[in-house]
C-alpha cells in the first residue's frame, strides 16, 4: 500500500466532511477529471481516511463540472509509461487490483456515486464501485476500454454484470457504446435521474438517511451483502492487472491510443 497522502495536501482531488458525511470531489475539470498517477494516488488517500475516521459514515465521489470522470489522463499515462518502461512487466509478475479500487471496495462505509457528466472508461468503473449511483441528466456511461485494445478493470468484468445483468454487461464492455443517463436508469445501472442542479444535494440528502442509522450495523449491512453477493475482489484483480500487462504490448492497444491522441478511427490488426 502506498504512503497515503493527508487530505490537506490534496491538489486534484477535494475532499470535504460535513454532517458525518464525506464528499469527494475530482478537481481537474481541464481534462474532464482524467486521472493522473497523482489523482489516483490522492483518491486511493482520500478513501483510506474515509475508512479510518469514525466520524465518516457515508461517502460520496463525484466530479467537478462538466465531467464526472473521463478514465485514465491517456497523455500523462503514456508519458509515464515511456520513463518506467519496467511497468507492464511488474504488472505481469506482481498483479494486484488497482489500488484506488481496491481501497474503495474496501472501504466498509457506504459510497455514492453522483455521476453529474461523462462516466467513461476508468471513469465508469469508479461508478461501478460504489454501492449507490445517482445521476444527473447529463450523466454518460461507457466501457471504453475494448476501443483502446484493452479489458476492463475489476469493476467491468467483476462488478457491472451484477448491477445489470450479464448480458447487458458483456454487451456494454465488448462493444464500448456510450449510453445516457435515461438508459443507464432503465437498466439498472443507476437508482435515479435528477436534475443536474440538484445532484449534490440529492445525494446528501440520501447519505444522510444512511448516516442517520447505526453506523456499526450499516457497515455490518454492506459486510454482509458483498460477502452473500459479490466475493472477494482480489481474485478477478489479479487476472485484470496481469492480463492488461500483456495487452498493453500489442500493436492493437498502441494503434487504440494514437486513434484517440489523432483524433481518427482506429484500424485493428489482431495483434
Amino acid at each position: 500500500m502506498a504512503q497515503s497522502i493527508p487530505v490537506e495536501k490534496f491538489e486534484k482531488v477535494r475532499y470535504e466532511f460535513a454532517d458525518h458525511i464525506a464528499v469527494v470531489t475530482l478537481n481537474r475539470p481541464d481534462v474532464r477529471n482524467a486521472l493522473d498517477r497523482q489523482a489516483y494516488s490522492e483518491l486511493e488517500s482520500a478513501f483510506h481516511h474515509i475508512q479510518a475516521d469514525p466520524e465518516v459514515r457515508v461517502a460520496i465521489v463525484t466530479g467537478v463540472d462538466p465531467a464526472f470522470c473521463s478514465g485514465d489522463d491517456v497523455r500523462a499515462i503514456m508519458l509515464n509509461a515511456q520513463k518506467d518502461s519496467s511497468m507492464t512487466d511488474r504488472m505481469k509478475r506482481e498483479p494486484a487490483t488497482t489500488p484506488a479500487a481496491a481501497t474503495i471496495l474496501d472501504c466498509k462505509k457506504p459510497v455514492i456515486a453522483a455521476v453529474n457528466g461523462v462516466a467513461v472508461g476508468w471513469g465508469c468503473e469508479l461508478a461501478c464501485y460504489a454501492d449507490f449511483r445517482i445521476a444527473s441528466e447529463k450523466a454518460r456511461f461507457g466501457e471504453l476500454f475494448i476501443k483502446r485494445g484493452l479489458v476492463t478493470d475489476v469493476a467491468g468484468i467483476w462488478r457491472l454484470p451484477h448491477i445489470v445483468g450479464p448480458t447487458k454487461a458483456t454487451e456494454l464492455i465488448m462493444t464500448g457504446d456510450i449510453i445516457d443517463a435515461q438508459e443507464a436508469l432503465r437498466i439498472g445501472l443507476v437508482s435515479k435521474v435528477v436534475p443536474h442542479g440538484e445532484l449534490l444535494a440529492e445525494a446528501k440528502k440520501f447519505a444522510g438517511r444512511i448516516a442517520s442509522n447505526p453506523p456499526l450495523a450499516v457497515q455490518a449491512l454492506k459486510e454482509g451483502l458483498w460477502k452473500g453477493f459479490y466475493g472477494k475482489h482480489e481474485e478477478i484483480g489479479k487476472w485484470v492487472t496481469a492480463t492488461l500487462g500483456v495487452m498493453f504490448q500489442t500493436e492493437d492497444h498502441k494503434e487504440g491510443v494514437a486513434s484517440f491522441l489523432e483524433k481518427r478511427e482506429p484500424v485493428f490488426k489482431g495483434r
